[in-house]
This record gives C-alpha cells, structure tokens and sequence, in this order.
C-alpha cells in the first residue's frame, strides 16, 4: 500500500502572517524539519539567529526570486540556482530582494532523531503573533 502526501504550498497552514508555511506537518514528516517561507520584496524583519541551543543544521533552498544570506558577516547571493547550509553554531539571515523569495529550509540535529517543535505543528497558535 502506497504511503504519501501532496498539498500545494499557497494551501498550507501558515504562521507568522502567512509567510511561513508548515510543510513538515503538511506533509506527515517526522523524521526532519522542513518548512517554507515567503518573503516579501527587501524585507528586513527575518531575524539573525543560530541554533546552538539546539544543535540543528540548516539547507537553504531558494525556489522562486532572489536575495541573500548573511553567514557570520559575509554575504551570499540566492537564487534558484544555489543551495546553502549553516551549521548549528552559525548565525545566519535572510535578506529577500527586490522581487520577494520563496526559501525550503530543511533542518534536523546530526546523528539524533528529528525533534518536532510544538508551533510547527497543525493548529498550534502562531507564537509571533502579539496578543
């Protein structure tokens, strides 16, 4: 018996105004992390994070328009062209360019199971939205 998923991104549950949708939990994956996120053209509101608390490592996948990434100081340009990962201890930002970009990020902890973080999850409550 045949076990999959399909859904179209734009139908997706999403957080954070819309702009980042939940695939993983779409999509019925347990095993990693991966989401999507829509940006807007030069917005500059993505924040400068790592994840050494966590351990997680990152592969950037922009799959429409463009921009860059901020990798510890040194910028990087995106495209549909170029895929980027960030180790866990790296800080790392988003910077989307004129025409906005839709990113894949995939994640997961080296050698550990994937850990699914509550507000990714179908139904959670956006955690960025301000009561």
């Amino acid at each position: 018996m045949a076990d999959y998923a399909v859904r179209r991104i734009d139908d997706m549950e999403a957080i954070v105004r819309g702009s980042f949708k939940k695939a993983r939990a779409e999509l019925g994956i347990t095993s990693f992390g991966i989401q999507v996120i829509d940006f807007p053209p030069n917005v500059d509101g993505y924040p400068e994070h790592d994840h050494s608390q966590d351990g997680q490592e990152e592969v950037y996948v922009t799959m429409r328009g463009d921009g860059e990434i901020d990798i510890e100081g040194e910028r990087i340009a995106l495209d549909p062209e170029t895929m980027v990962r960030v180790s866990a201890g790296t800080k790392r930002k988003l910077y989307p360019g004129d025409s906005g970009m839709r990113v894949l990020v995939v994640g997961g902890v080296p050698g550990q199971p994937y850990a699914v973080r509550d507000f990714t999850e179908l139904g959670a409550p956006d955690p960025f939205v301000r009561s």
